[in-house]
């Protein structure tokens, strides 16, 4: 390839710069077929352009869908077919849109494009007689386009009389081909572009894309993207202040928006990250196009001409923002490939291994995306586009077939199904941290990652992974770095008091987050689904909570758990997320299973933190290598009491005791009890109040405040469970087996037994509390009990939990959480507060967060 000298244009830059004001400066500007489809398209480019005070070069594609129709037309000729009716079609339609654009014939258009399409009939019969196609008879009819739509646009701009001259970039612009595709000869082409300036000294021009001529003077094409190609060159030939690719997007986007709907527009990028994600596949610029820019130091603006309004990507030698705030620009996914892997340990401290398996793949004309070699050199693996995988393996086996015969190189495996995903950005050199943010980010999502490769420059981080969760790494990559909010997808079930609680606060809290800042708005709570214990509401956009409960009692379906599941662990979403506020057993026996399969999972629930032991292990062993799971709730509702003991163990306290009270309804009994009024009387209040269960003998048998004692103690690591603890009832023996109806009309039973407690406790000065304690030997037991004076709990208020860790750190003065330990809205705040922890984990912020 011929090496493209800009001091030229830099010289004139100069002269110019002394001589004219900066807004003479030319302006290029390329607009795809997208932008020129029909005649109303070419007066909104016109519009586009027209009020600009300095000089103007614009260059176009062909309509949209033309060149794809020609490249038809030019096979159906070649193989000696039937052509007119193609023919027609294209003539039809180009007369159509000039007569909307020239309807007074003051431009000439229908006579131009008459005496056009004459000469190309007469091009097409010549290839149909003799049933062949030769290579410049293909690039002149795949051009043509772009010839016919120079012309459409020059009429829209006004024609010659408004200044516009037309130049067919087939008269100055000379390229052959080069090993990365067609290069230009810039020597001639800069030669021939100046005595057409000087035949043409018009301000404005209008200049077709795509087309060139070799130096024999045969008709080519500058190939894929070649419009876009042409812009650049010419931007460089007219010594442009800068060159605005005008397309159907709004500038470059951190991602494929068919595949992340909250991917974002970049503002600015540098030319190398542009060019890492065009590699990668991002469809909005070809690197080819970037490189007479980037050698010019031509800034290139990526604007969307159906939303002028919005500002674009500013594409130049360095990005305007801020690498530290987002070392990530971009994502990018490409996809159906396959990865061939060789091994053995013949390989291992052989040289030129890769050269040779990479010179079998060149043979065979494979392109290589990818490549990945451990230290130990044991085995290398490439990915290659799927549907050359097994024409690469072949090659790389007959490579190798000596040592693959000797046993020294085991072969080639082929895997098909891959995708590849790359992170690209400048930000991301000398930065700590990024590799194991995009690991740890896939790792969360459920994401395995089969190959990984950076290059030495650091702008470029890719990994192989499965075809089938392709969208959701990319998905949980883009949130990852803060390009889009977090998103999980969640679903409730038991929307009973809890439940209806935690959806109030969901509908109250999500407003907020769809109206904080970007820089807030990092998460994504999309409610998805609801189940009771016998239906269930499944949506595949996301449900109002406000509504969800009463949607799902009159319109929901019949519960299918195994389908509930499924459909919250959605594939194209990236984490998900079960809310269980059911007080099921059966449903918390399902924990294992979801964790391992990476479904995070937050309840209120007692049953899998106090049930089961083994259960309980599983659970735990699930979630070392799958989804997380938050139970905060389970013990003092909306208070830190387990987060606060983690923090104790884990910074190297001993735990040398829990005590405290357990349950907000025996709290309130128990502060209220003085002897004034009988028990019996403060159990049917307490009732009235929706402070105990619908039976009573669910809070007094202090069941519950023991299943709080496991769980506490299970965190901090004994093995204790539910039998092990010594509990005392407050429910006599006689009224534990009879129905809640008889047992009501029976409270009074419990006043004697219980005034006797009191009396026995003020004869040694103090009140009756109902305690659950855990010692330093791992002895727990729940109960009533007279505390010394003093004691936190003599001071708590009506339903207030309270809970003294006694830690070595703590020995004396014990380390005190207290407040609200009942209600429905207290537990639906700490269920929520687990969710955004989760969410947080996940790399979530939201309005609140510290940024």
């Amino acid at each position: 390839m011929d090496s493209f000298d800009p001091h030229p244009a830099a010289a004139h830059a100069m002269d110019r710069d002394a001589a004219e004001p900066a807004l003479s400066a030319c302006r290029a500007h390329k607009f795809g077929g997208s932008s020129v489809a029909d005649a109303e398209r070419y007066r909104h480019v016109a519009a586009l352009i027209q009020d600009s005070p300095a000089p103007r070069a614009v260059v176009v594609s062909a309509m949209q869908g033309v060149t794809d129709a020609l490249t038809a037309l030019a096979r159906i000729a070649g193989d000696g077919g039937e052509w007119q009716d193609a023919w027609s079609k294209l003539r039809d339609r180009h007369f159509s849109e000039a007569l909307r654009l020239d309807p007074d014939a003051k431009h000439g258009l229908i006579g131009w494009l008459d005496a056009e399409f004459s000469a190309f009939s007469a091009v097409l019969d010549a290839v149909a007689s003799r049933a062949a196609l030769q290579s410049h008879e293909f690039a002149q009819i795949q051009g043509m386009g772009e010839v016919w739509s120079s012309r459409l646009m020059q009429a829209a701009l006004g024609g010659e009389a408004a200044g516009w001259a037309r130049l067919d970039a087939r008269e100055v612009l000379v390229v052959h081909p080069g090993e990365l595709g067609v290069a230009v000869d810039w020597h001639e082409t800069r030669k021939r572009f100046a005595g057409w300036r000087i035949a043409h000294p018009q301000r404005d021009v209008v200049v077709t894309g795509f087309v060139a001529r070799d130096a024999e003077g045969r008709c080519a094409t500058l190939g894929r993207n070649g419009s876009d190609y042409s812009g650049a060159i010419f931007a460089v030939l007219f010594d442009a202040e800068d060159l605005t690719i005008w397309t159907d997007v709004d500038g470059v986007l951190s991602a494929d928006p068919r595949l992340v709907p909250d991917a974002v527009c970049l503002p600015s990028m540098s030319y190398a990250e542009a060019c890492e994600l065009a590699y990668f596949g991002a469809k909005v610029l070809h690197p080819q196009t970037m490189a007479p820019a980037m050698q010019a130091g031509l800034p290139i603006l990526i604007r969307n001409s159906r939303n002028p309004a919005a500002p674009g990507t500013r594409i130049a030698e360095k990005s305007e923002s801020d690498p530290a705030h987002s070392p990530v620009k971009g994502l990018s996914l490409v996809g159906d490939m396959a990865l061939l892997e060789l091994s053995g340990a013949g390989l291992i401290g052989v040289p030129g291994t890769a050269e040779r398996m990479f010179a079998a793949l060149r043979e065979a004309g494979v392109s290589v995306t990818m490549i990945s070699q451990g230290s130990s050199e044991h085995s290398i693996c490439c990915v290659v586009p799927s549907a050359h995988a097994e024409r690469g393996r072949e090659a790389v086996e007959a490579a190798f077939a000596e040592a693959i015969g000797d046993g020294q190189v085991e072969g080639v495996d082929t895997t098909h199904g891959i995708a590849v995903l790359a992170a690209v950005g400048d930000g991301m050199v000398g930065q700590p941290g990024i590799s194991a943010r995009l690991f740890e980010g896939l790792a969360r999502a459920r994401v395995n990652i089969r190959a990984i490769a950076q290059g030495a420059s650091e702008r470029n981080i890719s990994v192989a992974i499965a075809a089938e969760h392709a969208v959701r790494g990319l998905r949980a990559a883009h949130s990852a770095f803060w390009l889009s909010p977090a998103t999980l997808s969640v679903g409730v079930i038991g929307p009973g008091n809890v439940g209806r609680a935690l959806l109030a606060q969901f509908a109250d809290a999500l407003p907020r987050f769809a109206n904080a800042s970007k820089r807030e708005h990092r998460l994504d709570l999309r409610l998805r689904a609801v189940a009771s214990s016998q239906r269930m509401l499944l949506s595949n956009t996301a449900l109002d909570p406000a509504s969800a409960a009463g949607t799902l009692a009159a319109s929901g379906e019949a519960l299918d758990l195994d389908r509930f599941v499924s459909h919250v662990r959605s594939e194209h979403l990236p984490h998900a997320l079960i809310v269980d506020c059911s007080g099921s057993d059966t449903v918390a026996a399902r924990y294992p299973e979801w964790l391992a399969m990476g479904i995070h999972v937050v309840t209120p629930s007692k049953h899998a933190g106090s049930g089961d032991w083994s259960r309980y292990r599983a659970i735990r062993e699930a979630e070392q290598r799958g989804g997380l799971f938050r139970y905060e709730a389970t013990v003092g509702a909306g208070l830190p009491v387990i987060q606060t003991l983690r923090s104790l163990l884990d910074t190297g306290d001993t735990l040398t005791g829990i005590e405290g009270v357990l349950s907000g309804t025996l709290a309130w009994l128990f502060n209220r009890y003085d002897g004034s009024v009988p028990f019996s009387q403060l159990v049917a209040e307490a009732k009235s109040l929706g402070y105990t269960e619908p039976d009573p003998r669910d809070d007094l048998s202090g069941t519950d405040v023991a299943r709080k004692l496991v769980i506490l103690a299970r965190e901090a690591g004994a093995t204790l469970s539910l039998a092990d603890v010594e509990i005392e009832s407050l429910v006599p023996a006689h009224l534990q087996q009879v129905s809640r109806e008889e047992f009501l009309d029976r409270l009074h039973e419990l006043d004697a037994p219980m005034q006797a407690r009191l009396d026995a406790a003020r004869a040694q000065g103090g009140s009756l509390r109902y305690l659950a304690r855990l010692d330093s030997e791992g002895a727990a037991r729940v109960g009533l009990a007279t505390p010394e004076a003093g004691h936190a709990s003599l001071s708590s208020r009506l339903t207030d939990n309270l809970i003294q860790f006694r830690t070595r750190r703590y020995a004396h003065n014990p380390l005190v959480v207290q407040g609200p330990g009942a209600g429905a809205d207290v537990t639906a705040a700490g269920v929520f507060g687990d969710i955004l922890a989760i969410a947080s984990t996940l790399g979530a912020r939201h309005p609140g967060a510290l940024a």
